[in-house]
């Protein structure tokens, strides 16, 4: 039941979920701003996080699991963040997928709507 401010604790009929890759070109910040999206997540009720990348999407992890979301996934790419999200959404889940535009995340997007997945030029990858 959601509370009086609006919140709720978990999605109505799916679980809250967030595709989060890494936010490029942010210099000396980077690390610490991955792990306040982390803790972010945690704040605002998402129940699954799944981080997509290397070193910065591992803080972000971390960060998210520490900060007490329920289910943390770390994974290298798009094609293994789609198809471990195939795997695992069920009627009802909430998906927001975001990065910096040059992480792609947008294919994850394609593959997840039944669309053809294609890089930047509009070409098929899949």
């Amino acid at each position: 039941m959601p509370e009086a401010d609006g919140e709720t604790t978990e999605a109505v009929g799916g679980r809250r979920i967030a595709v989060l890759g890494e936010m490029l070109e942010l210099g000396d910040e980077a690390v610490e701003a991955h792990r306040e999206v982390g803790r972010f997540a945690a704040e605002v009720g998402v129940d699954l996080v799944v981080a997509v990348g290397g070193d910065l999407a591992k803080q972000l992890a971390l960060a998210a699991g520490d900060a007490g979301v329920p289910d943390v996934a770390m994974v290298g790419d798009n094609k293994t963040a789609a198809a471990f999200l195939h795997t695992i959404l069920r009627p009802g889940d909430k998906v927001v997928i975001k990065a910096s535009r040059g992480g792609q995340l947008w294919q994850i997007a394609q593959s997840l709507t039944g669309q053809p997945v294609t890089d930047l030029s509009g070409r098929h990858l899949s």
